[in-house]
């Protein structure tokens, strides 16, 4: 037996890690993709907002409020890369193969906190103050 026998795979079926460049690739290339339909549904939420509302949101669309929207629309992209501070570190774990099948729950998880923090911060800090 020689030692590249002994020597652990990513394929060994115990979720040995990879190098951990091949860990972030591998973060990069699964979440990535991920964000052009988390920002999609945000997207819809503010939409529907102003469809169901459409005279009392109506004097709120304005230039000026561009940078605001551009800013939020920044702190919701800022908050989905919390993902990578739970996915990378359990990449590392006995839990990898596991967390590989079920790392879309953390997905759906944050899309659904971010629908509701777009929705409070509709109802309660924007809609309220629009004359």
């Amino acid at each position: 037996m020689n030692r590249a026998d002994l020597t652990p795979t990513a394929d060994d079926g115990m979720g040995s890690p990879d190098s951990p460049g091949e860990i972030v690739s591998d973060a990069v290339r699964y979440w990535e993709p991920r964000r052009l339909a988390y920002n999609t549904v945000l997207v819809g939420v503010v939409l529907t907002w102003l469809g169901a509302t459409w005279p009392h949101f109506q004097p709120a669309l304005h230039l000026g409020a561009l940078l605001p929207l551009t800013v939020l629309a920044g702190l919701a992209n800022l908050c989905y890369c919390a993902a990578y501070l739970a996915d990378l570190p359990m990449q590392y774990s006995a839990f990898r193969l596991a967390w590989r099948r079920w790392r879309w729950s953390l997905w759906l998880a944050g899309a659904l906190l971010a629908i509701a923090i777009t929705n409070y911060w509709i109802a309660d800090e924007i809609y309220p103050f629009i004359r």
